[in-house]
């Protein structure tokens, strides 16, 4: 840690010089919430619709369901597992500041956080590796690019390198640099020796692999000799920040435009992003020597923004290992599953491949929509019968029937299973459809006698409990109650009032169990903002989503129940949304006041400034609603 505690004019002077908007929209894709917030999907819990909220004149973020909150500092502190010093230290190197340290003052040479160390050390590094590939030793380096269409401008636009052959170049180079040998060893950058550390990289082509911010995290290198008898690719091992199962390639060139567009493109390789930036394709990414997992969706998802015309498109082989980790996505992920698409090039080319044989405008046409993931699952099942006979059929049905099911848009489950009707050669297509709607019938019902196995049992609290409707019944002499009952009526019948502010709200928020589950029904069926245009089709959506009998009957009861205001406006619905949302504060700021009681003054002095942190920015933001109304949502 630094010599002393910072200064806290620097601390403020660093909280007020980073604009909160500018550092979360380094992790996810944020969105016009109205009353000058943000919204987007919260990178600290998985969730199907945004509940995170960014408030860009307050320095504040709050998501309503998972109740993480705070300013600037907190952000980063949890999403890059960061101390509050290593924070500060960081969001100042961005903004110019100088730091002061109350013990010892300023001393330029004291220890740092280890991430930020491990940083450091990578990003020289990188610098290292892009300066030694103009040299004679690079030669077969530069010859590998080139024969793949690659010249000096591409890569230097990715910061591809080399590292040279012998045994401690970078080592020593590091060294030089004030980094230690432990720290060396820790970054994946050296390895042990006999003599000492010597470096992991040699006689290598290197490509950098940085984090969603643009930070150096690791790096990918490519075998050049035939006396090298490595993997074909090394890729730098597991450390304190480098995953390879949360990080994707090129996700740092990509990101605005795969937001931008609502688009991903997903390849193989290092030089398969390269050549699919270059011919215009700027949303590819691919993953780092592992398969597409669930990780590297949340990464995406949060880019994406799951919305309707969102699109992620699998360039593999149609004969390659690869095409497993997309039908994973289906496993992992259904609503990302629905976005999801399989493209193949002719003659199994990867894009790198494609491009230089048959140039850019192939590479483009590649990346287009080709084959629905639901499709493709579909049909890797249905080849494995035999079709022609009555048995087979019914087995492949029995098989199929399932995925079908768990398409929650009732449309869409519907043309999927006409579609696999025509797969199996069944003519009685309504067959078919009932069977997968008897399927999702039971799914539901099964869901609501408790946690189901997989990943909506694993979600969380949040989405678990309403689905039980376990808790205290209800009672409507209950203030808070008879509120959240309200505002459940306004949200059924009258969604433009209340939107977009309520979809932001989570779950939790309504403290009567059954009231919590209609909210967490309607979340699942889209969203409020879907009744904007047509209430009719919403209120069929919501009931639909229901767990269980018990939910849609309140459903149904919340949609027809009489608003209690002789005049139902947008004033009437502000109220309502400000005194759920102020309810829930309050009670966040009583367990935050409980925690701070319990550390007392005798508690880790880092511990203690975050939760002073946050609570500070609870009461900010519940004064803020006491004051302003609807305006601070």
């Amino acid at each position: 840690m630094a010599g002393g505690r910072i200064n806290d004019d620097d601390v403020k002077a660093v909280r007020d010089a980073v604009p909160i908007d500018a550092v979360v929209s380094e992790y996810l894709q944020l969105r016009n919430a109205g009353g000058g917030n943000l919204k987007g999907l919260c990178p600290f819990h998985d969730e199907k619709s945004p509940s995170f909220q960014v408030s860009p004149s307050k320095g504040l973020f709050h998501c309503f369901g998972c109740q993480e909150g705070g300013d600037t500092i907190a952000f980063v502190m949890k999403i890059d597992h960061l101390s509050f010093s290593e924070t500060v230290e960081r969001l100042a190197a961005k903004a110019g500041i100088t730091l002061r340290y109350e013990e010892g003052g300023y001393n330029p040479t004291h220890q740092r956080g280890e991430r930020i160390r491990l940083i450091e050390a990578h990003k020289a590094a990188a610098e290292f590796y892009t300066g030694q590939l103009d040299g004679a030793e690079a030669e077969i380096g530069r010859k590998f690019l080139a024969e793949r269409g690659f010249d000096q401008a591409a890569a230097q636009h990715f910061g591809v390198g080399y590292s040279p052959a012998g045994w401690d170049h970078l080592t020593r180079y590091l060294r030089g640099k004030g980094f230690s040998d432990k720290e060396l060893i820790l970054s994946g950058l050296s390895q042990d020796g006999r003599r000492g550390p010597i470096d992991r990289f040699r006689g290598r082509l290197m490509w950098p692999i940085r984090d969603v911010s643009g930070d150096v995290v690791g790096f990918g290198a490519r075998k050049l000799r035939d006396d090298d008898n490595g993997p074909k690719y090394l890729n730098t091992p597991e450390t304190p920040i480098y995953k390879k199962s949360q990080v994707l390639y090129g996700i740092d060139l990509a990101k605005k435009d795969i937001a931008k567009s609502s688009r991903a493109v997903v390849v193989e390789g290092y030089t398969d992003v390269m050549a699919c930036h270059l011919a215009g394709v700027t949303t590819a990414i691919a993953t780092c020597g592992t398969a597409f997992g669930g990780d590297h969706i949340k990464i995406l998802r949060r880019l994406l923004m799951d919305n309707g015309s969102a699109r992620v498109i699998f360039t593999f082989d149609g004969d390659a290992a690869g095409q497993k980790a997309a039908l994973r996505a289906f496993e992992d992920d259904q609503k990302f599953a629905a976005e999801t698409y399989i493209a193949v090039a002719p003659d199994g080319m990867d894009p790198c491949d494609l491009r230089l044989a048959k140039g850019d405008d192939a590479v483009r046409e590649l990346v287009e929509p080709r084959t629905p993931l639901f499709e493709f699952a579909l049909r890797q099942i249905v080849n494995r019968y035999d079709l022609d006979t009555p048995a087979g059929r019914a087995a492949a049905l029995d098989e199929a029937a399932p995925i079908v099911a768990r398409i929650k848009n009732v449309g869409a489950q519907h043309e999927v299973a006409v579609e696999l009707a025509g797969m199996l050669g069944i003519l009685d297509t309504q067959f078919v459809v009932k069977r997968v709607a008897q399927l999702a019938r039971w799914a539901r019902d099964r869901g609501g006698r408790g946690p189901a196995p997989g990943p909506r049992a694993a979600a969380g609290p949040v989405q678990a409990a309403p689905a039980a409707l376990s808790g205290p019944a209800l009672n409507l002499r209950s203030p808070a109650h008879r509120t959240e009952r309200e505002l459940l009526k306004l949200a059924l019948q009258y969604p433009a009032l209340v939107s977009p502010a309520f979809d932001a709200y989570g779950a939790d928020e309504f403290t009567a169990p059954p009231y919590a589950a209609v909210r967490q029904t309607i979340a699942e069926a889209g969203g409020a903002e879907q009744g904007v245009d047509n209430t009719v089709d919403y209120l069929t959506r919501v009931r639909e989503a229901a767990p269980n009998d018990s939910v849609r009957a309140l459903v149904t009861e919340l949609a027809v129940e009489a608003i209690h205001a002789r005049v139902v406006d947008e004033a009437y619905a502000g109220t309502q949304l400000v005194t759920v949302r102020l309810r829930a504060v309050d009670r966040r700021v009583r367990d935050v006041q409980g925690t701070l009681t319990r550390l007392g003054a005798h508690g880790d002095p880092e511990h203690l400034a975050a939760v002073q942190n946050e609570l500070w920015v609870l009461q900010q933001y519940g004064r803020s609603l006491r004051n302003n109304g609807a305006d601070a949502l």
